[in-house]
């Protein structure tokens, strides 16, 4: 019973939400700059809100909208020039995982002169910028976490870095921002919510309070799981799934993942496979793996889904998820050697080896 436990985002959660507390964006700063991709924060209507806001308080802004589907230290390395080049006092994030990933670099970028790659020793001379988060998919969580995903290309995979510092001030949760993603997009996002509260739940790391908001999360999926597989989502699932993001991203915030993201990355890195799908391939052999280190959780687990086996539950996903994907022999040993250097491998709840992700490589696929 020794743990710690700190969220250092505010979260504001519900129906026009960013309206209801806009005087918030008003006592952030006088200079924002709105990071972003090409498509959803536009698409959902999360961009005009904030640019009508911004401008009723007298706030200026410019939007760089050029975040990559998985950014790279060479793209948040723009975004960072680009903050320093309006001389923004705080970041507006919109969007999925990845534009949410690269306001954190950026907002330190933007007031440390440092190289990209030194994003990853995680201390940092200056501050990172205030950033304000406003999710569009319901998966990542990174509005309620430090991390900031970014792709190595020098490593040939994703890592992660983040600190205290790198928290979103505060997040904004409106289910109408996710209204307009596709079901595919929708589904891929809630099965990566979904592996944030397994992993978590399972990791050497996890706390009784971490435990807690897992359940919480896997109950929640447990509760959709019709409505994914039927693609029958109305607005209160939409709200459900949010919440089940938010959770899953506080979860991890304080027990990292494990080997399901490890294993994930290499499938988003060389087959363009979507973060959560990839996620969502590997976790019935992730629970067939860790099951004896963690048996009484994994029935737990089972139960909350509804489910009498770890292959009842497989087979959910499964048809949730298009298994468009073949791996060669070569492929199956780069990708468990990638994800050995992975820190979170050492979080697992079963001790691994790397002949062990072989074996899980290669009953996936």
């Amino acid at each position: 019973m020794q743990f710690g436990f700190q969220i250092g985002t505010r979260v504001l959660f519900g129906k026009g939400c960013l309206f209801a507390n806009k005087d918030i964006l008003n006592k952030s700063g006088r200079r924002a700059l709105i990071v972003t991709g090409k498509g959803s924060a536009k698409v959902s209507g999360a961009l005009d809100h904030v640019e009508e806001i911004l401008r009723d308080c007298n706030i200026q802004f410019s939007i760089y909208d050029k975040v990559q589907n998985n950014p790279s230290l060479e793209n948040v390395a723009e975004g960072g020039r680009a903050a320093k080049e309006f001389n923004a006092d705080f970041i507006i994030g919109i969007g999925g995982g990845s534009p949410l990933d690269a306001s954190k670099a950026i907002a330190v970028l933007a007031v440390n002169n440092i190289e990209p790659l030194e994003l990853y020793k995680n201390v940092f001379e200056n501050k990172p910028l205030p950033i304000v988060a406003i999710p569009t998919t319901s998966g990542t969580g990174s509005e309620v976490t430090p991390y900031s995903i970014l792709t190595r290309d020098d490593m040939q995979t994703k890592m992660s870095f983040g600190n205290a510092d790198t928290f979103p001030k505060v997040a904004f949760l409106d289910a109408a921002y996710t209204e307009s993603m596709s079901s595919e997009t929708t589904v891929n996002t809630a099965v990566d919510a979904l592996s944030h509260a397994m992993e978590g739940y399972l990791s050497k790391r996890s706390t009784p309070i971490s435990d807690l908001l897992a359940v919480e999360a896997i109950k929640i999926f447990g509760e959709c799981t019709e409505a994914l597989t039927s693609n029958n989502i109305d607005f209160d699932k939409r709200e459900k799934l949010l919440y089940m993001s938010m959770l899953g991203g506080m979860v991890i915030s304080h027990t990292g993942t494990t080997i399901m993201h490890g294993l994930g990355y290499s499938l988003t890195y060389f087959k363009d496979v979507p973060h959560g799908k990839a996620n969502g391939f590997f976790m019935r052999e992730y629970l067939k793996y860790n099951y004896d280190a963690v048996s009484e959780k994994v029935d737990k687990m089972l139960k909350l889904f509804k489910v009498s086996s770890v292959d009842e539950f497989g087979d959910i996903v499964d048809k949730m998820l298009k298994k468009d994907v073949s791996l060669s022999s070569d492929e199956v040993h780069l990708y468990a050697s990638l994800a050995m250097k992975q820190r979170s491998t050492s979080y697992n709840a079963r001790e691994v080896a790397e002949s062990d992700l072989v074996d899980i490589l290669s009953k996936t696929f």
